[in-house]
């Protein structure tokens, strides 16, 4: 019985490993290092609470990782609206399938003229 129940939970554990490694890196640690190079201002605070995640003398920056592209675009526009700058999107790119991501991004930032950098691990 206790062979059967070690054998069951290192498979549990197993399967939950890869849930926890999901990013190579936290959101925070791209925005820090990306912000801190171009001179920002990480977790800038609006007057309704919600924050910029890097706020330089031209843009309202919204990180986020390339799988939630969507999101992005209608964080960085509010963004920008409420404080007055150009909006900006630093999409995370930590895998080659991330591409496709990235190209759904870029028709609409064309459109609404949102600045775009991509970051890689490394």
């Amino acid at each position: 019985m206790t062979d059967k129940l070690l054998l069951v939970l290192m498979m549990v554990l197993s399967m939950c490993q890869p849930i926890a490694a999901a990013h190579l890196h936290r959101e925070k640690e791209y925005q820090d290092a990306w912000c801190a190079k171009v001179g920002g201002v990480t977790e800038f605070i609006l007057d309704d609470g919600t924050r910029v995640d890097c706020l330089t003398d031209d843009y309202a920056i919204e990180f986020e990782f390339a799988s939630k592209w969507a999101e992005s675009v209608g964080q960085s526009l509010y963004y920008a609206e409420r404080t007055g700058k150009l909006p900006g999107v630093v999409l995370i790119m930590e895998h080659e399938s991330d591409d496709r991501f990235a190209k759904r991004l870029d028709i609409l930032a064309r459109k609404y003229r949102i600045k775009v950098w991509k970051v890689a691990p490394g």
